[in-house]
């Protein structure tokens, strides 16, 4: 059989079909603003898929299930959506809603677990047991799979790694906390870093590099303009990193993992800039083990297709258990 999985991510709905190898036969998107309300948004999901059967030539029939992943709050037994951050959806019972169009099974997950499923089965995390992932990007979103599950907690919201406080009484978050792991180690957190040291030393390495790139500050400045020898560069990398480090000791001495994969744009940083040292001082501030038996600390494999493939192995799961 095949499957499909879509991805609601903060621009665009990204699917995809992919057989039982796990082989993305079909991809599609769509813009999230041509999306209005509940309605529209399950109009979308059965457009999509009918659109990749045809990409494929392969029949709906031959399609077992949809899975949707959502960044937000969902209720996978009844399939709601609670609450998302970027679409004006609120208790939608998507399910119910998406079999007056189609007959076929939907699955709904939180997008983070999604990308956690999707590495584990077909990326960074196949041969563990015991596997979370890290996604770097506008906030820090965490996947938690224990023996081929998400550990979902007792409420459905494991997982919030971005919101435990690294620092005490630190920057305010969104989320209405201080000092949260999101606001530090982010890839937002990155570009404020690279934009204050710029500002504080215009005539550096960086602030070059920056203007270069038509004043765009990016992720990767501050290791562009540590690639060339610039001391404010490296001391921006190395604050990054070490905060990076912070939340990820703390993730592996609450789950001890055997593997932990970090995704998002500033995970594909060169291994001698980013992972050498990341995983240097995760050894050092974790607590001790077996050396055989550490986390192993790993980049994501599957990029932007991780959340719409791990959406597809909602109903593929459901088929092999």
């Amino acid at each position: 059989m095949n499957y499909i999985g879509i991805d609601i991510g903060g621009t665009n709905l990204k699917a995809g079909l992919i057989d039982e190898q796990s082989t993305v036969l079909a991809t599609t998107k769509m813009k999230i603003a041509q999306i209005e309300n509940q309605e529209g948004l399950v109009s979308a999901l059965a457009q999509m898929t009918q659109e990749l059967s045809q990409m494929a030539g392969i029949p709906l029939d031959q399609i077992a299930s949809v899975g949707i992943g959502v960044p937000g709050v969902v209720e996978i037994r009844r399939g709601m959506i609670l609450y998302t951050c970027n679409l004006p959806l609120r208790d939608v019972p998507i399910r119910r809603l998406w079999h007056q169009q189609m007959d076929m099974p939907l699955y709904v997950e939180n997008d983070a677990n999604c990308a956690a499923l999707g590495e584990y089965y077909a990326g960074a995390g196949r041969g563990s047991k015991r596997f979370v992932t890290i996604t770097l990007g506008t906030g820090i979103g965490a996947g938690i799979i224990h023996n081929g599950k998400i550990y979902h907690g007792a409420n459905g919201m494991a997982g919030e790694v971005g919101h435990m406080s690294i620092v005490y009484h630190g920057e305010p978050c969104p989320c209405g906390r201080r000092g949260c792991w999101e606001r530090y180690a982010s890839a937002s957190a990155l570009k404020r870093l690279t934009a204050q040291a710029m500002e504080e030393h215009p005539d550096s390495i960086l602030g070059c590099v920056i203007r270069e790139h038509d004043g765009h500050v990016s992720g990767q400045s501050a290791f562009m303009a540590a690639r060339r020898g610039d001391p404010v560069g490296q001391r921006v990398c190395d604050t990054y990193i070490d905060y990076l480090a912070t939340g990820i000791v703390n993730v592996i001495n609450i789950f001890q993992p055997d593997m932990l994969a970090i995704g998002g744009g500033v995970s594909n940083e060169k291994d001698e800039q980013l992972l050498f040292p990341l995983r240097e001082i995760v050894q050092r501030e974790s607590i001790p083990c077996n050396r055989d038996k550490m986390t192993r600390i790993v980049r994501a494999e599957l990029g932007t297709q991780a959340g719409m493939i791990g959406a597809a192995f909602l109903g593929k799961k459901r088929r092999m258990i």
